[in-house]
C-alpha cells in the first residue's frame, strides 16, 4: 500500500477548511478555478514567493497590484519599522495622514482633497454614497465584469472572484438595493447612451474601472471613455474612476492621466499603502467638502489613516515619483507577451494579450477581448492546465482567468526571460 505524502501546505489548508469558509481570507485564493490546492506562504522577497515546504515561485500576483517595488522593499521595510517603534495604530490624527495626502494631491490629476480609509471596497462604497448625496440620486451604472469591491452595490454582474466562481450576482443582496445598480456591458457607447436616454435624470454616478483588471486585462477603446465623460457631465451625474488597480501602475499619475479623462471622483488602494491594509477616496473640492466632518455626508474608519499603512504608502509613491518605472515595465511585460503568443501560435492556440505599465494580462481566446463578453469565450479548461502547469515551473500566476497579473521592479530582464521560458514549456505541456 502507498501512503500519499502530505505537504505542509496541504496539512494547513485542511485546517484551514474547518476553521475558515473554503479553508482562505478571500475567494480566489483557493485555486477553485483552476483546480489543485493553494500553496501557503512563508516568506517574500523581491519577485519571490516562498512556500511553507520550501519551493519558490516568480511573482506576477504581487499581492493583486499593491506590491510595485516587490516583497519586502528595503525602503519600505524600513519604513515600517521606524513607524511601528512609534506605536501601531492611534484613533488620533498622525503627520503621516498628511503627508501621504499631499503625495496623492500632488500626483493624482483630479483629486483635490482626499481622505483614506482601509481597503478598495471602502474607498468605492464611500464614492458612490458621496455621489448620491451629491446628485440626490440613486442610480449607479457599472459595466459588465467589473469589480468595485464587495459591497452590495457592485456584486451585479461583478468580475474578479464573483466571475470566477460563476455567479451572476451575490445571494445576501436585497433585490431592492440590486434594482439601484445598472450594469452594462463595456466598451458599447450605444448601450451607455441607451440608459442614459431612458434614466439619466435618476443616475447618480458611473463608476468604471478606465482599465479593466477583475476580467482579465481590458483597455478602453478609442472614445468610450471620453463618452462617460461627456455624457455623465451633460445629464449631471458623476463619473468616479476606480484606480484601485490602476493608480500608479500604469502611469505615475494614473490611468486618467495616461487617458486625458479628468473623473469627478477617484477611488486609489493597494499601491498607496504598499502593501498594508490601505484605500482611499478623492475629487473635486466641493465634492469632498461635503464628507463628514466638514459636511454631512457620513463616513468613518477606527483604523483609517493608521500609522504603519501611511509610512509603507509613503515610502513607495516616493521612491515610484522618483524613479517612474512604469514604461519599462510594459515594456518587459509587452515583451513577455509577445514571446508567449509566438509559441501559442506555434501550438495553434489562440492567444490574446496586452499591458499597460506595469498591469498585463491574456486570454486564450481568438476573439478580440473588448468586454466581460468575449473575456468569457478564452479557454478556461486551457488556463486551468497552464496555472497549473506554470506553477510546477515555479511560476505564480492569478489563479483565475479573470484576474490581471502584476510586474514590480523587482523583475528583471533576467528574471523575466526565465519566466518565459518556464511559461513557454507550461503552455507546450498544457495543449498536450
Amino acid at each position: 500500500m502507498v501512503t500519499q505524502i502530505e505537504t505542509a501546505s496541504e496539512r494547513l489548508f485542511e485546517q484551514a477548511g474547518a476553521l475558515m469558509p473554503g479553508g482562505v481570507s478571500s475567494p480566489v485564493r483557493a485555486f477553485g478555478r483552476v483546480g489543485g490546492k493553494p500553496f501557503f506562504v512563508d516568506r517574500a522577497e523581491g519577485a519571490l514567493l516562498h512556500d511553507v515546504d520550501g519551493r519558490a515561485y516568480f511573482d506576477y500576483v504581487m499581492s493583486w497590484g499593491a506590491l510595485m517595488l516587490g516583497h519586502a522593499h528595503p525602503a519600505i521595510t524600513r519604513a515600517l519599522t521606524e513607524a511601528a517603534g512609534r506605536g501601531t495604530s492611534y484613533g488620533a490624527p498622525c503627520g503621516a495622514e498628511v503627508e501621504l495626502a499631499q503625495l496623492v494631491v500632488d500626483l493624482m490629476p483630479s483629486i483635490e482633497m482626499v481622505r483614506f480609509v482601509n481597503s478598495g471596497t471602502e474607498a468605492t462604497m464611500a464614492a458612490v454614497r458621496l455621489a448620491r448625496a451629491a446628485t440626490g440620486r440613486d442610480i449607479v451604472l457599472k459595466f459588465d465584469g467589473c469589480y468595485h469591491g464587495h459591497a452590495d452595490s457592485f456584486l451585479v454582474r461583478a468580475g474578479s472572484g464573483v466571475a470566477t466562481l460563476g455567479l451572476p450576482d451575490s445571494p445576501g443582496v436585497p433585490r431592492a438595493l440590486a434594482e439601484l445598480t445598472i450594469s452594462v456591458p463595456y466598451n458599447d457607447p450605444d448601450a451607455v447612451r441607451n440608459v442614459f436616454d431612458t434614466r439619466g435624470d435618476e443616475i447618480a454616478c458611473i463608476i468604471v474601472e478606465p482599465v479593466i483588471g477583475n476580467s482579465g486585462f481590458i483597455a478602453p477603446e478609442p472614445g468610450f471613455l471620453e463618452l462617460l465623460r461627456e455624457i455623465t457631465t451633460r445629464h449631471g451625474a458623476l463619473l468616479i474612476f476606480d484606480e484601485v488597480m490602476t493608480g500608479f501602475r500604469v502611469a505615475m499619475r494614473g490611468a486618467q492621466d495616461r487617458l486625458g479623462i479628468t473623473p469627478d471622483l477617484t477611488t486609489l488602494g493597494k499601491v498607496i499603502g504598499g502593501g498594508l491594509p490601505v484605500g482611499a477616496y478623492g475629487g473635486r473640492r466641493d465634492l469632498m467638502s461635503m464628507v463628514a466632518p466638514a459636511g454631512a455626508v457620513y463616513q468613518a474608519g477606527t483604523l483609517s489613516g493608521n500609522p504603519l499603512a501611511m509610512a509603507a504608502g509613503i515610502a513607495q509613491l516616493l521612491f515610484l515619483r522618483e524613479t517612474a518605472p512604469q514604461e519599462d515595465l510594459e515594456r518587459r511585460a509587452l515583451r513577455l507577451l509577445h514571446g508567449l503568443e509566438t509559441t501559442a501560435h506555434e501550438l495553434d492556440v489562440p492567444f490574446q494579450g496586452s499591458a499597460a505599465g506595469a498591469m498585463f494580462g491574456f486570454h486564450f481566446t481568438n476573439k478580440p477581448v473588448r468586454d466581460f463578453a468575449t473575456a468569457s469565450t478564452a479557454d478556461a479548461e486551457l488556463f486551468a492546465r497552464f496555472h497549473r502547469a506554470a506553477l510546477a515551473r515555479g511560476v505564480f500566476l492569478p489563479p483565475s482567468p479573470f484576474e490581471a497579473a502584476f510586474l514590480s521592479t523587482a523583475h528583471t530582464e533576467e528574471l523575466m526571460d526565465d519566466t518565459l521560458e518556464r511559461l513557454r514549456d507550461a503552455l507546450r505541456e498544457a495543449v498536450r
